[in-house]
């Protein structure tokens, strides 16, 4: 089974634990961006599992992708070219102190992209899904056709299609994000969100719910995902649930709708002691992609899912390193943290 991601990869320099950026006078540079963690995600739980995406053809571009070739993803169809590689400021928060993000991404490498640079009949040869966000048509409005290129071509060759909408306001306003995924998200079959995705992307505004509070409407999550698979056509509708009680501790849980049955399927919910949020909702995509994609039933799936994303905010950096046999102890086990010997 072969799953390709889309994408731009990041270079993210980070506070160290418990400071604030700048307090001290070195920062820890790690690789990231969305569909690049879905991609090393796949590669451990063992799919095979391809990213696509462009960067400088620099000591640093290189590095970015020797990053994915550690987990074997394989990256035989990424694109050296101009431009530069975008990266982002992280201060990890903690306690009642938020995370702060500032991203440095103009005129990066693939936000210069041309279509003619993306072979989509080759790269999809011999796919069976393709994964990508609403993050690659906010970085220029020729990357929103490349998108479109890139769906219309998975179409063509009956690949599944997932996208987490993934909105960024620093990158596109509402509208502009409406405008241009209302004509991509007929393609998407798997479409993954949060509540501000769905509302400020698709102006589908979940009823009753305040995750801040931790407040959570069940059932206005069912119609807000309901109505966006009538609306586009979406065999899958997911969303991931996140109680805030502050940066260091989150409640973490997710639903699926399935659009065929109409039944939504709501997930247990984990209390999580934060190690390193960025980068869970990632986590949360693949192992959806893989649970589905290898036959397990939605219920099934979602728990899997959700493990997985529980078990990423435990570990340092965007990517997840947990095994398919190491989510599935903790779906066993219920997460007691006790020694493995």
């Amino acid at each position: 089974m072969r799953v390709v991601t889309f994408g731009e990869i990041l270079l993210r320099l980070g506070a160290p634990a418990g400071t604030k950026l700048f307090q001290k006078d070195y920062l820890d540079a790690t690789f990231c961006g969305s569909e690049a963690n879905v991609a090393a995600s796949l590669a451990v739980l063992g799919l095979d599992s391809l990213f696509v995406t462009k960067v400088p053809d620099t000591p640093v571009g290189r590095a970015a992708i020797s990053s994915l070739d550690y987990f074997k993803v394989d990256t035989s169809k990424v694109v050296y070219g101009n431009g530069r590689l975008g990266l982002y400021y992280l201060e990890k928060g903690a306690s009642q102190r938020p995370s702060r993000v500032i991203y440095d991404r103009a005129y990066s490498s693939i936000s210069l992209s041309e279509r003619c640079e993306y072979q989509w009949d080759d790269i999809f040869d011999n796919a069976d899904w393709f994964h990508w966000s609403g993050i690659n048509p906010a970085l220029s409005d020729t990357m929103s056709q490349i998108c479109f290129d890139a769906c219309m071509k998975a179409r063509e060759k009956n690949l599944t299609v997932s996208c987490d909408l993934n909105y960024r306001k620093k990158l596109w306003d509402s509208d502009k994000a409406r405008s241009v995924m209302s004509k991509l998200m007929p393609f998407v079959d798997l479409c993954i969100c949060n509540e501000e995705d769905a509302e400020k992307v698709l102006g589908i505004k979940t009823s009753d719910t305040d995750i801040s509070s931790g407040q959570i409407n069940k059932e206005g999550f069912s119609v807000t995902a309901e109505t966006i698979s009538n609306t586009y056509g979406c065999r899958y509708v997911a969303t991931t649930l996140r109680k805030s009680y502050s940066a260091s501790r989150n409640g973490w849980s997710a639903m699926l709708y399935d659009g065929n049955m109409k039944k939504s399927y709501f997930s247990r919910e984990y209390d999580i002691q934060i190690v390193d949020r960025i980068g869970g909702g990632d986590s949360f995509s693949a192992g959806l992609i893989y649970a589905l994609e290898t036959g397990m039933t939605p219920s099934d799936a979602l728990e899997f899912a959700t493990a997985a994303s529980c078990l990423k905010h435990t570990m340092e950096g965007d990517y997840n390193r947990s095994t398919a046999e190491e989510i599935q102890n903790l779906l066993k086990t219920g997460g007691n943290g006790r020694v493995q010997r």
